[in-house]
């Protein structure tokens, strides 16, 4: 089942079960899906509908941070409970050990040596670990390779 279907499915059944909170969330999540698809005249992809996922839980833990600076308690455990529901679509995290070696194997395949090929490995990179790894500390991995 494509992910965007089963997002569906999860709304039905929050609605069935008159999960308020969940329900939300997850409108929130299909909206977001539904503007990408809409500005762009795409159908979206697994991988489109990640990278979406991926890009709202890194908005709601920045809204989490200034919530708990603010002393909003109430706001960020709301934040905290739709990046629970939003990880929940996400593909399990891949381990540091993963991460490493995909690196290094993507920098050897592409034959990167210097800092200006940088772009090559990530284009490699981005489609295997979208979703299942941070690609700001993956990148932050691939400077450390390529200038050391």
């Amino acid at each position: 089942m494509l992910l965007q279907a089963q997002i569906t499915e999860d709304m039905k059944t929050a609605m069935r079960a008159k999960d308020a909170p969940r329900l939300s969330a997850i409108r929130l999540l299909l909206a977001a899906l539904k503007q990408r698809e809409v500005d762009e005249r795409i159908e979206l992809t697994d991988t489109d509908v990640l990278a979406i996922i991926e890009k709202m839980i890194k908005q709601r833990r920045d809204s989490f941070e200034q919530f708990e600076k603010g002393a909003r308690q109430d706001l960020a455990d709301k934040e905290q409970f739709e990046i629970s529901v939003l990880q929940g679509y996400m593909q399990a995290a891949m381990s540091a050990a993963e991460v490493d070696a995909a690196v290094i194997e993507a920098i050897s395949s592409s034959g990167a040596r210097l800092m200006a090929d940088m772009g090559k490995v990530m284009a490699l990179l981005k489609p295997k670990l979208a979703g299942r790894a941070d690609m700001g500390k993956v990148s932050a991995l691939v400077k450390t390779r390529l200038s050391g």
